[in-house]
């Protein structure tokens, strides 16, 4: 009449992307943007964004780039650049002037895109450069023998 429940463990949940950054309301910055984790754009950003992780472009963000490039890119504010995403997803407040090139791409009903979609098997993100400048900045300066400088 009763059996034991046999033990067998419910499957895993696939890992959510987290928001570990934001760049709030009324906030402006310029430059060069790149690491790993998820970015909430709230306020205004003009550089290069190269970003293993979630780019979410919230409804007041507003971002300028040569390119975009992240695993996941949600927009519902506003996009002026080329998007290379592995998922790209354009809210109906989002508006994006720029070639896309993705894997998955989704819109909603009012989105905005003026520009070309190519979509594609597998993207090329190569977030390679990133990491090298990164340790690069972390290794001491060296000097014209090629050894490390120390300070005296």
């Amino acid at each position: 009449m009763f059996r034991k429940s046999s033990k067998t463990k419910p499957p895993k949940a696939a890992p959510i992307e987290r928001i570990t950054s934001v760049l709030g309301p009324g906030i402006s910055w310029r430059g060069k943007l790149s690491g790993k984790g998820g970015l909430r754009i709230e306020g205004s950003f003009e550089g290069e964004i190269g970003l293993n992780g979630m780019l979410v472009v919230g409804e007041t963000g507003r971002v300028t780039c040569q390119e975009v490039r992240a695993n996941t890119v949600i927009v519902a504010g506003a996009v002026r650049g080329n998007i290379t995403a592995e998922k790209l997803e354009i809210r109906s407040t989002g508006r994006v002037w720029g070639n896309v090139t993705t894997m998955n791409f989704s819109t909603e009903e009012g989105a905005f895109l003026r520009g070309k979609v190519t979509m594609e098997e597998k993207v090329k993100l190569d977030f390679k450069e990133e990491k090298e400048e990164q340790e690069k900045s972390a290794q001491p300066a060296k000097n014209d023998q090629g050894q490390a400088e120390t300070k005296s």
